[in-house]
């Protein structure tokens, strides 16, 4: 039941039609405090047509409220307060929960729409660092958020797998590489090779050179070049592969910049076509000055394509091939003129599904308040981290329970779920600090304090001998319990808002919330007490274990049921 809509519809009978209910509706409040009741509905609305005081109207109407169905309705000040009936509330509530279980708060915003999601996209032979996992964690999460409500996301991995830097790595190869020693440890030991390139082309400019030329053999397709880019994409792929894995993540496609070769000269043509390429100091470009953006440099002085033509290509194929109805590019927020730029340009094509297309973008990690960069060696590995944590998880559990089964399992669940809740419970563009022993805690607003929730809703159903539970009157008029019961309400609420917003911490911040309400809960209660309203309390547990379970399923994290 929308409750909402219920104090919506009493007051529009209250007021006969001066405003109409829908207007109403988006005016109702929820008051920060639980003694201000359950909703809040402000007299100022009406005043300009009732020409009273909003202190006086609110008086009156609370007089004229049909009250069915609330526990009270009165007048603070110029507010109309409402007070939901605890027992229609609950029961309502729990019993909508436990028929659902993981399809609680499902919805069909999406119509069965596909909407591609470009993240993550490491760049082949370079380590995935920490910088890679903000774009990677999202990118999930809010594929997830598509899934819940019946968009059908494609995930698809944009890998940096093409450029001079294969030359350099070609050359660096031949002359000091190991077959062996590659597959051995494959992008360690190729990032040794790029490395060297770069130190021995200070002295050595002919190696450049020499690069140039095994680069120009890969694009014409030479048996051998060809042969080392697989070869090197493929054992990047396998390492990638594996932390993914440790996340839990899959993708739908690995079509990288490579993939984009061949639809380039499609999207040159259709410029030319449509007179939008100019000429500048030798250079093709496309100008965007009727939106306030510099020129999109679509070739070089020497003919090449850059990353905008490349992405323009990917663009139109990914139309083509989804007919998406949105189409997401969650990449830093650094990119932001470069999305513009797309957008423009297609615009400028006659497309006007450019409309759909969206740059997701997110603020950095730093550590010790700086930036995360290769070149001054502040680079924190993202498999360094995630061992790490796992580590940290798993010291924590031998110290709280050191006889828990399936510890191994447990400690990789708590760790690598940790950091990517630690990710996610940041909004989105903002930056943040890394702390790996804050992120591991069990105690504070953490991922494992809301795994650790969840295992103790398990454990009480253990102890209650429940193992599931199907329709009962399950009334609560538990004063204790209401803040728990309210923000299980608003767990569809909140999947609707995260996705219109793109914003992952909505559903952590949530998780966090229904955790500290259930905990204190817990910590007031006597639940499994032989009483009328035990299997209500029961039914109340079992409903937070089945909602905290899907909020973190919904940002790819996992929930023992023992910790």
């Amino acid at each position: 039941m929308d409750y909402k809509q219920k104090v919506a519809t009493a007051i529009s009978v209250a007021v006969d039609g001066s405003l109409n209910e829908k207007d109403i509706f988006y005016k109702i409040e929820v008051p920060k405090a639980l003694n201000l009741g359950d909703y809040a509905f402000p007299a100022f609305a009406l005043a300009k047509y009732l020409h009273k005081a909003p202190q006086i109207i609110a008086t009156e109407l609370v007089e004229k409220i049909d009250k069915k169905g609330f526990e009270k309705v009165e007048a603070v000040g110029p507010y109309i307060n409402f007070f939901l009936d605890k027992k229609d509330y609950s029961n309502n509530i729990l019993n909508e929960v436990l028929n659902e279980q993981d399809n609680f708060g499902s919805q069909d915003l999406g119509k069965s729409n596909n909407v591609p999601i470009d993240m993550s996209s490491p760049n082949i032979a370079k380590p995935m660092s920490m910088g890679h996992l903000r774009s990677t964690v999202i990118g999930n999460a809010i594929a997830n958020l598509l899934a819940k409500t019946n968009y059908v996301p494609v995930k698809i991995n944009h890998l940096g797998d093409w450029g001079t830097q294969f030359g350099k790595l070609m050359c660096a190869y031949k002359m000091w590489g190991s077959e062996e020693e590659v597959k051995k440890d494959p992008i360690a030991t190729l990032l040794k090779y790029y490395v060297r390139f770069h130190e021995e082309d200070v002295d050595k400019p002919e190696l450049d050179d020499d690069a140039r030329e095994w680069f120009k053999r890969l694009e014409d397709g030479d048996k051998e070049a060809t042969q080392l880019w697989k070869w090197f994409r493929s054992e990047s792929l396998k390492e990638f592969i594996q932390i993914y894995d440790e996340l839990g993540i899959k993708f739908d496609s690995y079509n990288g910049e490579a993939f984009y070769n061949d639809k380039m000269d499609e999207i040159v043509e259709l410029l030319e076509q449509k007179n939008l390429l100019k000429e500048s100091n030798g250079a093709q470009i496309v100008d965007l000055s009727k939106y306030d953006l510099n020129p999109a440099l679509i070739k070089r002085s020497d003919g090449a394509t850059l990353y905008i033509t490349r992405d323009l290509a990917a663009a139109l194929y990914r139309k083509r091939t989804y007919n998406f109805t949105q189409s997401l590019y969650v990449v830093g927020n650094e990119q932001t003129n470069h999305f513009k730029q797309l957008k423009a340009v297609l615009k400028e094509m006659g497309y006007d599904w450019s409309d759909d297309i969206h740059h997701i973008p997110f603020g950095l990690i730093t550590s010790g308040g700086k930036k995360l960069s290769t070149r001054a060696g502040r680079v924190i590995l993202l498999q360094d981290v995630l061992n790490d944590a796992i580590s940290l998880a798993s010291k924590q559990i031998d110290e709280k329970n050191p006889s828990l089964a399936n510890k191994k399992q447990v400690a990789h669940d708590v760790g690598v779920g940790a950091v990517v809740f630690h990710d996610l419970k940041n909004e989105r563009l903002n930056n943040f600090d890394f702390d790996l022993e804050e992120v591991v805690r069990f105690e504070g607003e953490t991922g494992p304090y809301v795994q650790y929730a969840h295992a103790r809703a398990m454990s009480i159903l253990r102890k209650a001998g429940v193992s599931e539970l199907g329709t009962a009157s399950y009334e609560l008029d538990d004063n204790q319990a209401w803040e728990t019961l309210r923000l299980l309400g608003d767990f569809p609420n909140t999947i609707e808002r995260a996705v219109v917003e793109y914003e992952p911490s909505v559903i952590a911040k949530y998780a966090i919330h229904l955790a500290k309400a259930f905990n204190k809960y817990y910590a007031h209660s006597k639940i499994l007490k032989a009483d009328k309203q035990k299997a209500a309390r029961i039914a109340l547990v079992a409903s937070v274990a089945v909602v905290l379970k899907e909020a973190l399923r919904l940002l790819g994290v996992a929930a023992p049921d023992e910790m």
